[in-house]
């Protein structure tokens, strides 16, 4: 597997999205993974071990702690790829623009359905988490009542 293979999943796309702002514990990551697609803190440590085998992301021990950073270099050849298809870019129908005399290059079609995709996957994982939340709360409250009426 690739670095471009490496974050073609989604959890790992978000990995790196997070450490783009900076180093991260594993701890941090995973809760995020948890949050955001309900996956444990192993599975979370898989992805981690993809992204860190592929040369994405380097680590460091930090006394109990691993701390995660974005390793520029592992990205390198998926980005020379999407500059490849740079040529391809799709250009917006004459008829539509409102400056129909300048034509200019656009985003490729395919891109931003998969970002519109992505950002539904992502939103369908919160909105998941969200009632996981809602459920826990709703089981801790209905045991805090039954335990106070049966005292």
């Amino acid at each position: 597997m690739d670095g471009l293979e490496a974050v073609g999943d989604p959890v790992r796309r978000r990995f790196v999205e997070l450490l783009a702002r900076g180093e991260r514990t594993a701890g941090e990551l995973a809760v995020h993974a948890a949050d955001e697609f309900g996956i444990t803190q192993p599975a979370a440590s898989r992805h981690l071990r993809v992204l860190r085998e592929t040369g994405v992301v380097a680590s460091r021990v930090d006394g109990q702690r691993r701390v995660y950073a974005l390793d520029p270099a592992g990205l390198q050849e998926a980005a020379a790829w999407f500059e490849g298809l740079a040529a391809f870019r799709a250009v917006e129908p004459r008829a539509a623009r409102s400056d129909a005399a300048t034509p200019g290059p656009r985003e490729p079609a395919t891109e931003v359905l998969q970002q519109r995709l992505d950002a539904l996957g992502t939103e369908l994982a919160r909105g998941r988490a969200a009632q996981r939340r809602a459920t826990v709360q709703a089981t801790a409250q209905t045991t805090a009542q039954a335990t106070q009426e049966a005292s």
